[in-house]
């Protein structure tokens, strides 16, 4: 089993977000020895579409992408489409990229990869509706279970969960990706 001891990963996210896409990467960080933060836009507690909730850890315009090793970014279109919009939000998963830092993203979440400017060039997948926003943004779509990029590691929906996790974990004990790049 791969270990992620003293690894602290940020899982981006607000309300709308698709509930396993939250729950089953944060318990493969943690089962792998990782610490999980929940960063949002708002403080207090943030709902899943499917009814979980969870406390948010810090606000996004409180935190800098320096304090992280890694980034997730759960998918949901709700969650992704205000995420998308959140200024803070997007300037803190841009950092990643710019720190040459992992980053998981699944189904709707690459909203926000469009919006901060790191999908050209870039090999991806998502939830098949993302196809021509992420072509349109220079992205190359495919339509597979997990794709890794130089640290990027995106998967289509809750179904690709389990190839996913294993990726992410992975990628985030491989630690920083000098082609990880905004």
């Amino acid at each position: 089993m791969t270990n992620l001891d003293g690894k602290t990963v940020a899982f981006l996210l607000t309300d709308g977000y698709e509930d396993s896409e939250l729950t089953s990467p944060w318990q493969a960080v943690t089962d792998a020895g990782g610490n999980a933060v929940l960063v949002a836009p708002k403080s207090g507690v943030v709902e899943g579409k499917k009814g979980h909730s969870q406390a948010v850890d810090r606000a996004a315009d409180s935190v800098t992408a320096d304090e992280f090793d890694a980034l997730m970014l759960p998918g949901g279109v709700v969650n992704s489409d205000h995420l998308r919009m959140d200024e803070p939000s997007i300037r803190f998963a841009k950092a990643f990229f710019e720190q040459h830092k992992p980053v998981g993203v699944i189904c709707h979440g690459a909203w926000i990869l469009i919006e901060a400017g790191t999908v050209d060039g870039r090999t991806i997948t998502s939830y098949p509706s993302l196809k021509t926003d992420l072509r349109n943004a220079g992205a190359n779509w495919v339509d597979e279970e997990v794709v890794v990029d130089a640290g990027l590691v995106s998967s289509r929906r809750p179904d690709d969960l389990p190839a996913f996790n294993a990726k992410l974990v992975e990628e985030i004990a491989e630690g920083k990706h000098e082609k990880q790049t905004a």
